[in-house]
């Protein structure tokens, strides 16, 4: 840790990979090249739920909003992680810190909720697949992405202020790549236990809770799926299904790791490493998990690519 000599009052210097020069170049061309593709696939996403007919359905709606919180998600910190990669400045403002903070936080909060939706569309599409359109009217998915996305606000606006107040004894250095929750508690001179607990009981409402939901949807639907005497609509629901649970090991695995203990107790160096995973692998792998498992979007895709050649020949 460094003192008040290290950097101005109002900057943070992130630490990150700086003892590992090697490895901090060899980072900045994989995570460009990685940034670049979450761009581009999140935005396929996007673009072709909103223009292909077929997939203006609940689920489709869904998966807009997660591409679009992948987006924000992998943005919000990558761009300053690439800048810091590439020279010697390894500071950050404190009112960016803070931005970086709140986004990282809310967002995230943002994306366990709104997996949880999405177990709670699927659940509807296979128990009660004749009442789909009626129970998952576009008054109520509004109503739950908002949902999902106030309670992910207010979570931040909790956590954000409680951490960045935390004295910490003129100690500027970020023992991380980013401004994330676990590694400035860490930096604190004081006792954090009690925000430590707040920490946890947060993360049981915004983590656990939405997880123990997916994971009861699935029971049924589990349950449902043996029950179809037709092999060809099993196939069917564990392709749409099976593409929703992957994002949500991938996801979750990693949320629970790091937030279920914020402060010493987690390890520095796998803390990091997972973090990079969840902030830029799992937006990255999203869209070719949604994607390759799926005829829908791949359908979508082929109808966009050839009325585009089709177009383009009439020119």
């Amino acid at each position: 840790m460094g003192g008040t000599n290290d950097s101005s009052p109002n900057h943070f210097i992130l630490v990150g990979f700086s003892d590992h020069p090697c490895l901090e170049r060899i980072l900045f061309v994989a995570l460009l090249i990685a940034y670049l593709l979450t761009l581009l696939g999140n935005t396929m996403i996007i673009l072709v739920s909103q223009w292909d007919p077929h997939l203006h359905t609940p689920m489709y709606f869904f998966l807009t909003h997660l591409s679009f919180l992948d987006l924000s998600f992998t943005t919000s910190s990558i761009p300053q992680l690439l800048y810091n990669l590439n020279g010697h400045d390894k500071t950050i403002s404190y009112a960016g810190c803070t931005i970086q903070l709140f986004l990282f936080l809310g967002l995230g909060g943002v994306e366990c909720l709104l997996l949880a939706v999405m177990a709670y569309d699927r659940f509807v599409a296979v128990c009660r697949p004749l009442h789909y359109m009626i129970v998952m009217h576009p008054q109520l998915c509004l109503g739950l992405v908002s949902l999902a996305w106030g309670c992910g606000v207010a979570n931040s606006l909790i956590m954000s202020p409680m951490t960045l107040w935390l004295p910490r004894c003129g100690y500027h250095k970020v023992d991380h790549f980013l401004c994330e929750m676990p590694a400035l508690i860490r930096m604190a001179c004081v006792n954090t236990a009690a925000i430590e607990g707040i920490a946890f009981i947060l993360a049981v409402g915004i983590v656990l809770s939405p997880l123990v939901f997916i994971l009861v949807s699935y029971g049924y639907i589990v349950r449902a799926v043996l029950s179809i005497q037709s092999s060809s609509g099993r196939h069917k629901v564990f392709n749409t299904c099976g593409s929703h649970l992957t994002v949500v090991s991938l996801f979750y695995g990693n949320i629970i790791y790091m937030y279920m203990q914020p402060g010493t107790s987690s390890s520095k160096d796998h803390g990091k490493f997972l973090t990079l995973f969840y902030n830029m692998v799992t937006p990255l792998l999203n869209p070719l998990i949604y994607t390759l498992r799926n005829k829908e979007v791949k359908g979508a895709l082929r109808r966009l690519i050839l009325g585009n050649l089709t177009f383009g020949k009439t020119l």
